[in-house]
């Protein structure tokens, strides 16, 4: 299997099992049976498009469909003695299956991925190169071990520079035999119109709390007291989830709540804390997450003013009515849609040219101070 067997590379969230290793899948029941109806009725597609946002299983559900092609013998039209057998209700393998255990081991000939690789510097790259996509002309060149089917699974093909992108395409005109494509994607609008044309789509959804606090449990976090404010601030995501639990999400944005609170005079202490807390040697994770947790709050804020109520679950305490105060009428929502456009920018253009994260932290607060005093 052509694919990288560590577990840390950019197909796999930090903090979790790679989607390899997960066996079950949760919340995708209507994407997991579109795609069993496609294989048992004999309109199986050479390619499909897994979309939705990000940490909500897409990965997981294209091993989980890679694990079932090599795993499941393919129908050969013909009933035996007991009349023709029925489709699969699942796409369960079991564990101890020999494919379970050679993709476990990395062993798995019959199934490769691509993903974003390492440059001549030894860094991760930010696309996948069009080198990464020719390897699969070598992959199918050679013929498989047992004759059976085989499983491309591009993670992420939104992340395809334009070259990479112009290789797939061609392959996906004219697909190799008994070959399935995967192809994941955060947003899909970024592919070429041609390479969507040529999949059938799998739309996951955000996940429900139950099934969220279900995909936790499964990779191994331990859920908070609150996991309703959880569930508010990872919208559905479960990667995003064990994001913020690793950071210390929830009390990052409980302090950031705070500031909030005290607008429109503002608490210079509370900012200036938040500020320094940034900066700390080895910070860069938690500002990015700071960055992310922002977005978030200003969407909530518009929101609130755009319908006239608070989002619930509450993602901290007394977050409705701060809210509610801050976010009174329709236009103070679009007050802070638009603030959430110039500040998310200014932030993000900031960190890609290093500047200070203090300075750019306190920048952001006065621009939100500014917001609440318009």
């Amino acid at each position: 299997m052509s694919t990288d067997d560590t577990n840390d590379g950019p197909d796999k969230v930090p903090g979790a099992p790679h989607p390899r290793e997960t066996q079950r899948l949760f919340g995708q029941d209507e994407a997991e049976a579109a795609f069993l109806d496609a294989h048992g009725s004999g309109r199986m597609h050479h390619a499909w498009l897994i979309t939705g946002p990000k940490g909500i299983g897409k990965a997981t559900l294209a091993w989980r469909i890679a694990r079932f092609l090599v795993a499941t013998p393919e129908a050969t039209g013909d009933d035996d003695m007991f009349g023709a057998p029925l489709p699969p209700e699942s796409l369960d393998i079991p564990a101890d299956h020999p494919v379970s255990r050679r993709i476990l081991a990395g062993a798995e000939p019959g199934i490769t991925s691509i993903t974003r690789t390492l440059s001549d510097t030894g860094r991760m790259r930010d696309v996948i190169v069009v080198d990464d996509v020719r390897k699969l002309s070598r992959y199918f060149g050679l013929s498989s071990a047992d004759g059976g089917h085989r499983v491309v699974i591009v993670d992420a093909a939104d992340e395809m520079n334009d070259s990479a992108a112009n290789a797939l395409l061609k392959m996906l005109e004219e697909p190799p035999k008994r070959a399935t494509l995967l192809l994941i994607a955060h947003q899909p609008s970024r592919l070429l119109p041609t390479i969507r044309s040529r999949c059938r789509t799998l739309r996951l959804s955000p996940l429900a709390p139950d099934d969220l606090a279900a995909a936790l449990e499964q990779a191994g976090a331990e859920l908070p007291a609150d996991p309703g404010a959880l569930a508010a601030l990872a919208g559905g995501s479960a990667g995003t989830a064990l994001e913020l639990l690793s950071g210390d999400g929830l009390g990052l944005y409980a302090r950031l709540m705070a500031i909030l609170n005290s607008l429109p005079s503002l608490d210079r202490q509370l900012a200036l804390a938040l500020a320094e807390s940034a900066a700390a040697r080895g910070a860069g994770a938690k500002f990015d997450l700071l960055l992310a947790l922002l977005d978030i709050a200003m969407a909530r804020l518009a929101r609130t003013g755009a319908t006239g109520s608070a989002p619930r679950p509450e993602a901290a305490p007394g977050e409705a009515e701060l809210m509610a105060r801050l976010a009174p009428s329709p236009q103070k929502g679009r007050d802070w849609a638009e603030a959430a456009a110039h500040i998310s920018a200014r932030a993000r253009h900031g960190r890609a040219v290093n500047l200070d994260p203090a300075a750019l932290v306190l920048d952001t607060v006065f621009q939100l101070q500014a917001t609440a005093q318009r």
